[in-house]
């Protein structure tokens, strides 16, 4: 039988070296810069009050990481539509660019790294993994067993 602590740990250990690995392929901005990016591209506009919120830092440090980002132009700060007093971020252009080449250089090296070390038998099983993993992420422990 497999133990769910041990399989928690070695997944989390694994896990966190994947992510050390695609943080690697990251060329020209910090973590703190392509999630802010990233975020604009999903979600759309957003103030740097709700940034701070959804990375879960100050607003002076967010404010500090939007004030990078505009002075390379990769976003615009504007006012709110309704609160004045609000300043919304949006993507620019050249953001929405810098966005996808990160993603192209970090996924094209995943993808490289899938071809050529990994059997088609095990990207099947990776495939699956990748289902279950999913599962995992959008798990609620509040939620019962089924």
């Amino acid at each position: 039988m497999i133990e769910p602590s041990m399989l928690a740990s070695d997944l989390r250990v694994v896990i966190g070296q994947l992510i050390r690995r695609l943080r690697e392929e990251r060329r020209d901005l910090t973590l703190s810069q392509v999630t802010v990016l990233g975020r604009l591209d999903r979600l759309g506009p957003a103030s740097i009050s709700d940034l701070a919120a959804d990375e879960r830092v100050r607003p002076q440090s967010m404010a500090s990481t939007v004030a990078w980002l505009a002075d390379r132009g990769l976003v615009e700060r504007g006012p709110h539509a309704v609160d004045r007093r609000l300043v919304v971020v949006t993507l620019t252009d050249a953001g929405r660019k810098a966005v996808a080449e990160d993603r192209r250089r970090r996924e094209g090296w995943l993808a490289n790294a899938i071809e050529r070390d990994l059997t088609e038998r095990e990207r099947r099983l990776l495939a699956e993994a990748t289902l279950l993993l999913a599962r995992l992420a959008e798990s609620d422990q509040r939620r019962p067993r089924s």
